[in-house]
């Protein structure tokens, strides 16, 4: 991921110990920013020239699901286009899509890559790339459906594209893994290697339903960090929050350490409160130095932001793990 040296960041609150806190003014984005919004989450966002670019899931008030481009010059303030992305063909002619959502965004080498959950005879992964955020080009999709949650590796791994997602059915997936697939041209996907599983009740609840990777992953010194989601069954229905992990730089597919607790849990108000009650979805995350900035899905409604210090949250991971 490319470093940013302007992008939104607030220090931890006076008498806060938590190890990511909320953004004062949240949520960064409301779910009415656009005209024809129903709600506006699940976005992703990166920088670009001397601010920021994004991808962002609008659902429009027909609750038809598509995504958006969008530019900032401080990552807080955006301006989204009124018109979903039209893809023009890439590495392939057959470009069709029933809906697109949950975006992310990653630079690979010397574009921008998209993947998205892709409407194909249901969820599947869809991938694009972009120059300029203006003109768009849609690949193949990765995988058969069913398949949610892909997201990109920033850079190749010996010599090969990689991809974290997870497996689902054609409805609201009651389980939910994490793997790892490869590919030599962004064309054909295999390789398919399991990550990460959902954990036993009794050892940590919050992810004990499903899990999906969440923001594109970036290289420390001691692994690849990245944030992801976990889900619950409660008596209220599923609860998402959002943990990290570390994997191996060599290998990704092995992971080195894991949260325990979740970094951010719903507890905001507009996380608790919207078209779905009760998530916190990461989807992009900025680093400068030791700081990161996570871009959040809350309850399927609006787009929040979050803080923290890479030192502290892999500091956290470690000594929280449940590998």
């Amino acid at each position: 991921m490319k470093l940013t040296t302007n992008m939104p960041w607030e220090e931890r609150p006076e008498g806060c110990t938590d190890v990511m806190w909320r953004y004062s003014k949240n949520p960064v984005i409301g779910r009415y920013h656009i005209p024809t919004s129903n709600s506006i989450f699940n976005s992703a966002v990166v920088p670009f020239e001397d601010g920021f670019a994004g991808v962002f899931r609008c659902d429009n008030k027909a609750v038809q699901m598509n995504i958006f481009a969008g530019f900032s010059k401080d990552g807080i303030n955006w301006e989204i286009t009124h018109e979903p992305i039209c893809f023009k063909a890439g590495n392939t002619e057959m470009i069709e899509s029933e809906y697109k959502y949950d975006p992310r965004v990653t630079w690979i080498e010397d574009r921008y890559w998209i993947t998205w959950c892709n409407g194909y005879h249901g969820p599947t992964i869809g991938i694009g790339y972009t120059f300029d955020f203006k003109e768009f080009f849609q690949c193949e999709n990765a995988f058969l459906p069913f398949n949610r949650n892909g997201v990109l590796f920033p850079q190749k791994i010996d010599g090969k594209y990689a991809m974290l997602s997870r497996p689902s059915d054609n409805g609201h997936t009651p389980f939910g893994d994490i793997y790892i697939s490869y590919s030599p041209d962004m064309k054909y996907w295999g390789e398919h290697r399991c990550v990460m599983k959902v954990t036993p009740f009794p050892e940590s609840a919050w992810q004990c339903t499903k899990i999906g990777a969440g923001s594109v992953p970036f290289l420390t010194d001691e692994g690849w960090l990245i944030f992801y989601h976990g889900v619950i069954t409660t008596c209220n229905g599923f609860r998402y929050s959002m943990g990290a992990a570390i994997l191996d730089k060599e290998n990704p597919a092995k992971v080195l350490y894991r949260t325990r607790p979740y970094l951010l849990a719903p507890a905001a108000p507009y996380e608790l409160q919207g078209d779905v009650p009760n998530v916190v979805f990461p989807c992009a995350s900025l680093q400068d130095g030791d700081k990161v900035a996570v871009y959040y899905g809350a309850a399927d409604t609006v787009v929040g932001m979050a803080f923290g210090y890479i030192s502290e949250i892999m500091e956290f991971t470690k000594k929280n793990s449940i590998v």
